[in-house]
């Protein structure tokens, strides 16, 4: 069965409405400006069709009629941006921030479609891990130092004195 609208048309663009939609979304490609952040993923599993927005604005971000504007310019932007991509198999969450109401709507159409360009690009092949399956690392100092219990030993003036 094919993910396309009647008469072969791409499908139109969904919505995602489940959160656990919303956090795999969150665990792919990230994107931002001062109006937005997108996340993203390519959905190999889950509904057929092509692509799904969400969308949130905090309550750090104003009021709750503030926050609905801003929800209501992401979803036209999104529809406008998105026409490139409907037939892609992927959920993307737009992030609304307070800059995206007083900003120009050409603008807040830009960065979606910006935000798209780049969250809906697979990722690149891994390449291949060391021996043993774990990746490679620079020989270094690590999160403590090197050697010793972590706690840091002063020398110089106004130091403790050890004794041996």
């Amino acid at each position: 069965m094919s993910a396309a609208g009647p008469g072969g048309d791409p499908p139109p663009i969904g919505r995602i409405t489940r959160r656990p939609d919303y956090l795999a979304a969150a665990k792919g490609r990230r994107f931002h400006t001062e109006r937005l952040t997108a996340q993203g993923r390519l959905r190999d599993d889950g509904p057929p069709g092509g692509l799904r927005v969400g969308f949130t604005v905090t309550k750090r971000e104003g009021h709750a009629t503030e926050r609905n504007r801003i929800r209501r310019r992401l979803k036209v932007a999104a529809r406008q941006a998105g026409e490139a991509h409907r037939d892609k198999a992927v959920d993307v969450v737009l992030i609304g921030r307070r800059d995206a109401l007083a900003a120009p709507f050409a603008q807040l159409v830009e960065d979606v479609r910006q935000a798209l360009g780049v969250v809906t690009k697979p990722r690149a092949p891994k390449p291949p891990a060391a021996e043993g399956g774990q990746p490679a690392r620079k020989p270094g100092r690590g999160k403590r130092g090197s050697g010793g219990s972590g706690k840091a030993s002063r020398t110089g003036p106004g130091a403790p004195e050890r004794s041996s």
